[in-house]
């Protein structure tokens, strides 16, 4: 399960065994989880974020997209 960011408590990961999906990372914040599609920034699923929470999480899901995007297929394409 590799982590490419911690910031500000939020832990941005995917699962090594994933690459049957189209490229997503994983938000988790305590016992809070969100899914974002990054090809076309989008959220797949969520459990226990609020709405602005999770306006926020897209926000830095697309600041750091490229950096997600590059780690996700350097892990799958290796």
């Amino acid at each position: 399960m590799p982590t490419v960011l911690i910031r500000s408590g939020y832990r941005f990961f995917f699962y090594s065994r994933e690459n049957n999906e189209p490229a997503h990372i994983h938000v988790e914040y305590g016992d809070k989880i969100a899914k974002y599609w990054l090809e076309s920034v989008e959220l797949a699923s969520s459990r226990r974020f609020r709405a602005h929470e999770l306006s926020d999480l897209r926000t830095l899901v697309i600041e750091y997209r490229r950096m997600f995007l590059e780690a996700w297929h350097d892990h799958f394409e290796a």
